[in-house]
Formats: C-alpha cells, sequence, structure tokens
C-alpha cells in the first residue's frame, strides 16, 4: 500500500535526480560567489553556469570505483564542464554539499506534510460542524462520565492539528541551516561570504558555528516532531478503533461494496486502515530515537549519522505524508451512529447526572463529603442492581429532604452539558 503511495510528490524529493540537482545548485552558487571576489575568472564561471550538469547513472558507475558519492558527482560534472571544473568543490568539503542540501530536501518535504495536515483539518472541521450537536457519552479510563458530542471530539483533533503545523513550521525553520564552512567548520579555506550567498540563494541562514557538519540536535528536533505527529495520528486511529467495538458500534471506517474483512469469518468488518495507522506510528518513534541518537559524534564528527539520515530522512517523511493522507480519507468517509451513541449513553440509566445531583445538593447546604456520600450510595445501588438512576433519586426520602422531583428532572436533562459548545467551538474555530 505504502510503496503504492510513494509514486506521489514526497518520494520524488528524495530521488536521486532532486538530490543531485541541489548539489549542483550548491556547488554553481559556490562559484558564483567565488566570481563575485574575482577568485573564479568571468569565462570560466560562465562555462560553468552553461554546462554543468550531471547524469545519474554515470554517477552511480564512477561511485562504484570511489566509494564516495560526493566525488563521483564532483567527477561526472567535470566531465560535463571540462577545464573549468578545476574550481568546483574549491575549498569546501563534502559535508557542505550534504548538509546544505539535506535542509534543502527537508524544508520541500515539510511543505508538503504542512499541506498535508491543512488538508487533514479541514475534513475534522466539516466533521465538526455536522455533528457539533450529536451527542454521545464521554468517557473516561474507557468508562461512562459525562455528555459529550462528536463533534467536540472533532474540534479536539482539529486544535491538536493546528498545534501540529505550529510544531512542524518551527521544526522547518530550525533545520533551515546551511553550512560552508570547510573540512572542521573553521573557513579556513573558504570565506564566511561564501557560505552567506550559497545560504542566502538556497533559501537557508549559515549556521553560527559548525563543524564539519551542522550539529545534529537541529535534525533531532525535527524528527522528534514528526514522531509527535504521528502520534497524534495514532491517537485519531485509535479513536475509531474504540468506537468500531462490536459492543461500542457508534462509528467504523467505510467497508466498500467487496472488501473482505477475515479470510475465516464472513461476517468480520476490521478497522485495518487504522490498525494500520497505529502500527506506522511505532515507525515514527523509531526514527525519532535514531535521530536523538545522532546527536553525539565523534570530535569534529564521524560518519555514524551518515548511514541513518539516509533511511530515516525519506522514510518519515513519506510514512508520514502516507498516513495524514490515509487519516483524511478516513474521517472523510467515516461512518457515523448517532442513534448508537444514544443508546450506549442510556446505557448507564441516567449515572452520568451524578456530579450535576452531587452539586446540587452542595447548592442547598450539604457539605461537600456529605452530598458525594449520599448521592454515590443511590448509584453504586442503580450500577449493581441496573436500575434508573433519575427514578432512584426521585424515590429516595433523603434526597427528598433537598430537591423536589421537578429538580431533579431539570438536573438530570442532558441539555445543560452542551449550553458551552458554541463558546468552545468559537475558541478554536475562531
Amino acid at each position: 500500500m505504502i510503496e503504492r503511495y510513494t509514486l506521489k510528490r514526497m518520494a520524488q524529493i528524495w530521488g536521486e535526480e532532486n538530490k543531485f540537482r541541489k548539489w549542483l545548485e550548491i556547488e554553481i552558487a559556490i562559484c558564483e560567489a567565488y566570481a563575485k571576489l574575482s577568485v573564479i575568472p568571468k569565462k570560466d564561471i560562465k562555462t560553468i553556469k552553461e554546462k554543468a550538469n550531471f547524469n545519474v547513472n554515470r554517477i552511480l558507475e564512477i561511485e562504484k570505483r570511489t566509494k564516495h558519492d560526493v566525488v563521483a558527482f564532483i567527477e561526472c560534472v567535470s566531465e560535463f564542464v571540462g577545464p573549468s571544473s578545476k574550481y568546483i568543490h574549491m575549498g569546501v568539503t563534502s559535508s557542505d554539499i550534504l548538509d546544505t542540501s539535506f535542509a534543502c530536501l527537508l524544508k520541500e518535504a515539510s511543505d508538503i506534510l504542512i499541506e498535508d495536515i491543512i488538508n487533514l483539518m479541514v475534513v475534522f472541521k466539516e466533521k465538526a460542524y455536522q455533528y457539533k450537536l450529536t451527542p454521545m457519552i464521554g468517557r473516561t479510563h474507557g468508562i461512562h462520565a459525562e455528555p459529550i458530542t462528536f463533534g467536540l471530539k472533532m474540534a479536539h483533533f482539529y486544535d491538536e492539528m493546528r498545534r501540529n503545523i505550529e510544531r512542524l513550521k518551527a521544526a522547518k525553520e530550525r533545520i533551515s541551516y546551511g553550512k560552508i564552512a570547510g573540512a572542521v567548520g573553521t573557513f579556513a579555506h573558504v570565506q564566511p561570504s561564501i557560505e552567506a550567498y550559497v545560504c542566502k540563494k538556497m533559501g537557508l541562514k549559515p549556521a553560527p558555528i559548525s563543524t564539519q557538519i551542522i550539529p545534529r540536535d537541529y535534525h533531532a528536533e525535527f524528527f522528534t516532531t514528526l514522531s509527535i505527529i504521528g502520534s497524534s495520528v495514532e491517537k485519531m486511529a485509535l479513536e475509531i478503533r474504540n468506537l468500531q467495538k462490536t459492543e461500542v458500534g457508534e462509528a467504523e471506517e467505510f467497508f466498500q461494496k467487496g472488501q473482505t474483512g477475515s479470510s475465516a469469518m464472513p461476517h468480520k468488518r476490521n478497522p485495518i486502515a487504522s490498525e494500520n495507522l497505529c502500527g506506522l506510528a511505532r515507525l515514527m518513534r523509531g526514527y525519532a530515537l535514531s535521530a536523538l541518537e545522532n546527536i553525539p559524534l565523534w570530535h569534529e564528527r564521524d560518519i555514524s549519522h551518515s548511514s541513518v539520515e539516509r533511511v530515516i530522512a525519506p522514510d518519515a517523511t513519506i510514512v508520514l505524508d502516507y498516513m495524514l493522507e490515509q487519516l483524511k480519507n478516513m474521517y472523510k468517509n467515516l461512518i457515523v451512529y448517532p442513534e448508537r451513541m444514544l443508546a450506549n449513553m442510556d446505557m448507564s440509566k441516567g449515572l452520568h447526572h451524578s456530579e450535576a445531583i452531587m452539586l446540587s445538593l452542595i447548592k442547598k447546604g450539604l457539605t461537600r463529603q456529605e452530598a458525594y456520600k449520599l448521592t454515590q450510595n443511590i448509584a453504586m445501588m442503580c450500577y449493581e442492581r441496573k436500575l434508573d438512576f433519575t427514578q432512584e433519586l426521585k424515590k429516595d426520602k433523603e434526597i427528598g429532604q433537598y430537591l423536589s422531583k421537578k429538580e431533579i428532572a431539570s438536573i438530570t436533562n442532558n441539555e445543560h452539558y452542551f449550553k458551552y459548545i458554541d463558546t468552545i467551538f468559537d475558541r478554536v474555530f475562531a
């Protein structure tokens, strides 16, 4: 499923063609900066800009011999440029090219992920307003608590994704740094002005200080952010899994005609898409851990982070892109059962009004402890004997000393639970 999905834009970002194109743009920008300083003659910079190019297959062929991708790339470009190629990669190190291009690729990936989240938020907003006043029982610890609406649940998800956009935009800014500072970051053979020119041209900021590489805490923050977003996706997928349980049955994934739920049991309609997303969230957290372990490197740099990033960068962004798209489609096509929500809310026979009764007793002069104990005694009896809470309240003589039957009927009306929904929606969607 993911393999089919990766034919889309995100996979193209991490393809060899786009990667080498970024490398070439950076190498040409370095040459342009040198030319502005009159280090590279005008005729040579003209030749470089006109002829510099590459062939992916040729680079891979050279790399078999060199065992070094950047060296293979430079050799390939030099075959296109000719004698003027002596100025290409002058005074810089491979990581100057790799880290600067890596930032560009992560920025491109971030833009797609931000767009994904925005599209998902549109669906959550539509569902929030559609089910704004659709009552259902709220659950804490998996146990009936007090009524909410399904629209409020969708508003919660919308607001969490809004926070995720803020996190991702901040993480995008965090990794938007390049470096053209040489072998150990001291500018020994290249000037800071070269770095400033290249970074500006590539839409980046110069790293304030670097070694041979940009410190990996920049990237760890980025991948940790992706992991947080993945965990949000898991939370929203897990909600469907719980609501789709046979015993709950309040909402379920769309089940198309001809779809198979189980090879053994023809009646099954399993939440396979949401289960899939919950599994992929585990991968996302693994990518974050790998990025965190990339922070401590030997002295001014070793290469242990490189192999990790070649895997986690495309994988994490492609997987999250897929997860967000799938979650959007899942909620867009979600089947909701308002009648079952009402039936489930009535299952506890009014016990969800216990707090309202307790607070009403406090207003009548009882201490909190007295009100709690009195309400709990009746509630526990109703729970154990499957009795109607409201009716038992009306029959209880001690309760009757404080609350009339008319007052009990008013207190156990569900409408008061929803009186501030407009206020909440204004806060979320303003």
